[in-house]
């Protein structure tokens, strides 16, 4: 016999009444069936509401005709679905229950609250009125069906609502009724009936207790819960990425994590299970390929040790200090015993030394324990030490669970390396206690940060790249293209780049494992979320994830300034923007003191030479002693290009507007050719080697009159730029000449003096062939010297700077 239970999302509405009935029929072809249900979604809600509101009549019986109008709508629905189903008799049995509902309000109306054996009869008519549906589904299908009251078979012992079964004599009970075995069984979860014979309800999660109850009184060779996930998940798959389902876990397992919060199923629903040796499945009814997880006495299934992470929230942990255990050795029993007594749950117990401890227990407990405290320290003590106790809110236990976790794994270390990398401080850990789990105290706003950083670090075995893209024009776009195009190349070297945020200057995508990254420009084009500073630095402030970066591929100034902040909250900063590293030496300063106080690097390749190693080369010889005698060299692609044009007899103008149209140039080729990209460049590369000089140290010589300043209109600046053509096509004339050519060059001498201007370069040098969108830089050094090092290739173009940005994303873990 298999028992079958169903939760109150599989029974939402009509379809899926019909859907459950579905599977009750496949599976009742190849063995006896007994069925276990729950209300109906929103059902419980509003008998709950009616229960727990002092007793408004008008309030109470707008919740019940609420929670009527569902039942009328399903069975109508299903009447039109299944035309044999006996709706007439239904909906006559839903109005007699509702009616004598209304009876019991009336009668209690004069009542604040309705008494406990009341509110257990309100609060379990979903169940019933379920099994109703079911039956006549099941009756209209010429099944046959028995039905099992349980308030007389499931016998319980404790309050109306919330009792505890005594499943002998509820095996007793149902031992002597005469179930035929060509019968479909059928009962009403979350109810029993005490002693007397009187309902009673099984508190929470009483369904699936309801479910393990029978399937051991039944002798069933398994028990299958479902419900509306694929099964058990190494952790919330609704708050932590990259989560894996369970193929099984044993009963202690899912003890510990259910514990810990997990919502697998609750303890005393597995402890029957256990006890009678009866597997059970975690099954999904909207997604029945899905072969669920098992949970069973040994874990033959799942080879890994390590099941999963978990969490409680709402934790205070009293402090106990060694001086009052010193004064009486039996202070930490008697504590211990008296919580007991009163029914106050210690959920974990840290104690670091002999004499020292500290225990755990839920937020809400919090005042009645202190109470009993101050009553033991008026008995135990003669001085105010118990004041001394110290109490500390707003917790979280962080629970890692699995078989003998401690003979196979350091996990310890793991822990604690996870947690030290994102500087999350553990204020208690709770080790061998069970040989199942360990648990670490933390703050509660660390939670979901630690579960994702230690969930990466344990059920991971790759580096996980966690970027939030700004700057989606020629430069973002080319970088999301060749993420995607490298994104088997990196799975092989265990490498994951998540992009976990589009945005440009206007609105903001957040993309989650349900969004492909391929499909992004469709997503971000329905996006209605704005974007803005505000926005960016609330985003920083909930990011959880380990290992994450802001990537900025704009060029704009007020995000530059917010460098330090984004450091400072715990990211990398990965940027072709060049602001930052040529604003003021202080904030130039500031940013290179927050990566070394914060441990996180800043990254800016592409600041000069797009996708050339020029930072890392240059950083890279000057950490091994090296010094700079001098620099030359072309660093404008753009200008690289126009240059080499000239050289061909095409007009300035003409050259200056292919250079535009190929994407080499600003969107106003003026920012390029006043030579202040290039003095920007020449800063950066100046302040790499050790010169503390400001942008207006660099003498620039413009390419350009005075006058072209005006020019704004980018058409106006192109037309105009005419004006001097012929000038320049003399200047060419004239280098040639001399065998020479005109070249754009930046120079750094020794003792930092800096230069941007126009050079006639001889043939013998380096930058006489640099053209075509190239850039060339020559490095004299202590090291390279008479020979310079050089470095040469394409210094513009969208696809070489991402390749660039791409890089130094790749170095925040390599």
């Amino acid at each position: 016999m298999k028992l079958l239970k169903f939760g109150g999302t599989s029974l939402a509405d009509a379809e899926k009444f019909l859907y459950v009935s579905d599977i009750i029929e496949k599976n009742k072809n190849h063995e006896q069936v007994a069925i276990v249900l729950s209300a109906p979604a929103k059902i419980t809600n509003y008998l709950v509401n009616i229960v727990e509101n002092d007793i408004n009549i008008n309030q109470v019986l707008e919740q019940t005709e609420l929670a009527e109008n569902i039942f009328i709508n399903i069975i109508k629905n299903i009447k039109k679905i299944q035309s044999c189903f006996l709706y007439e008799e239904t909906k006559e049995i839903i109005k007699k229950e509702f009616n004598q509902l209304r009876k019991i309000i009336y009668n209690f109306t004069s009542l604040k609250k309705y008494p406990e054996h009341i509110q257990s009869i309100i609060m379990s008519r979903g169940e019933i009125l379920s099994i109703e549906i079911m039956k006549n589904i099941l009756i209209s299908r010429s099944h046959l069906v028995d039905i099992i009251d349980p308030v007389k078979n499931i016998i319980a012992k404790g309050s109306f609502l919330n009792s505890t079964v005594d499943i002998q004599k509820s095996k007793k009970c149902i031992s002597k009724i005469n179930i035929k075995n060509n019968h479909i069984i059928l009962m009403a979860g979350f109810i029993a009936g005490n002693e007397k014979g009187e309902l009673v309800i099984l508190g929470r999660n009483g369904s699936d207790y309801s479910a393990a109850i029978l399937a051991c009184c039944l002798n069933a060779n398994l028990c299958e819960i479902w419900t509306d996930v694929d099964g058990v998940f190494t952790s919330d798959p609704k708050k932590i990425f990259n989560t894996c389902l369970l193929k099984s876990i044993s009963y202690e397992e899912a003890i510990e994590l259910s514990y810990f919060g997990a919502k697998v199923l609750h303890p005393r629903t597995i402890k029957p299970l256990k006890d009678f040796n009866i597997p059970c499945i975690i099954k999904n009814t909207f997604n029945i390929k899905s072969k669920g997880t098992l949970i069973c006495k040994k874990n033959n299934y799942d080879v890994n040790t390590l099941k999963g992470i978990t969490n409680l929230d709402d934790i205070v942990m009293f402090a106990i200090p060694s001086n009052l255990t010193q004064q009486n050795d039996n202070l930490i029993s008697i504590i211990l015993n008296l919580f007991k007594k009163e029914n106050i749950n210690i959920i974990l117990i840290t104690q670091s030394s002999k004499n020292n401890f500290n225990f755990c227990i839920s937020e809400k407990d919090t005042r009645k324990a202190l109470l009993l405290l101050n009553k033991l320290y008026q008995l135990e003590s003669k001085d105010k030490s118990f004041s001394d106790i110290n109490i500390i809110k707003n917790l979280s236990i962080l629970s890692i669970v699995g078989s003998n976790i401690f003979q196979k794994y350091n996990i310890t270390s793991k822990i604690f390396s996870s947690l030290g990398k994102s500087k999350i401080n553990i204020l208690g850990i709770a080790q061998r206690s069970s040989t199942h789990s360990m648990s670490v105290v933390i703050k509660r706003k660390n939670v979901l940060q630690s579960i994702q950083t230690i969930h990466d670090e344990l059920f991971h075995n790759k580096q996980i790249i966690n970027a939030f893209l700004i700057g989606i024009g020629g430069v973002g776009k080319s970088l999301i293209a060749q993420i995607l195009k490298q994104k088997n190349f990196l799975k092989n070297k265990n490498i994951e780049i998540k992009i976990r945020a589009i945005a440009n200057s206007k609105k903001i995508l957040f993309l989650n494992d349900s969004i492909e990254l391929k499909n992004w420009k469709k997503y971000f084009k329905a996006s209605k979320e704005k974007f803005n500073l505000e926005i960016l630095n609330k985003l920083l402030k909930n990011n959880y994830f380990v290992n994450s970066i802001v990537i900025d591929c704009t060029s704009d100034e007020m995000l530059s300034k917010e460098y330090t902040n984004f450091l400072s909250k715990g990211f990398h900063v990965v940027t072709s923007n060049k602001k930052a590293n040529t604003s003021s030496l202080k904030y130039y300063n500031e940013i290179r003191a927050t990566t070394l106080q914060e441990n996180k690097k800043f990254l800016y390749e592409t600041n000069v030479g797009a996708g050339l190693p020029v930072i890392q080369t240059l950083q890279n010889l000057f950490y091994t002693g090296d010094n700079l005698i001098c620099f030359k060299g072309v660093l404008s692609g753009s200008l690289s290009f126009i240059f080499g044009k000239l050289e061909e007899n095409v007009l300035l103008s003409d050259a200056t507007k292919k250079a535009k149209d190929l994407g080499f140039t600003e969107p106003n080729p003026y920012d390029d050719l006043s030579g202040i990209d290039v003095a920007r460049k020449l800063l950066i590369l100046a302040r790499e080697v050790g010169y503390e000089i400001e942008l207006e140290d660099i003498e620039i010589e413009p390419i350009l009159p005075e006058y072209f300043k005006k020019y704004k209109n980018t058409e106006e600046f192109l037309y105009k730029l005419k004006e001097i053509d012929s000038t320049f096509s003399e200047k060419v004339k004239k280098a040639r000449n001399l065998g020479k050519v005109l070249r754009f060059v930046g120079t750094i001498e020794q003792g930092g003096k800096c230069s941007v201007k126009i050079e006639a370069i001889n043939s013998n040098h380096p930058l006489y062939k640099v053209k075509n969108g190239e850039n060339a830089l020559t490095f004299y050094t202590n090291y390279y010297q008479p020979i310079p090092l050089v470095l040469r290739g394409y210094g513009a173009g969208n696809n070489v700077t991402a390749s660039g940005v791409f890089s130094d994303l790749l170095r925040t873990i390599l």
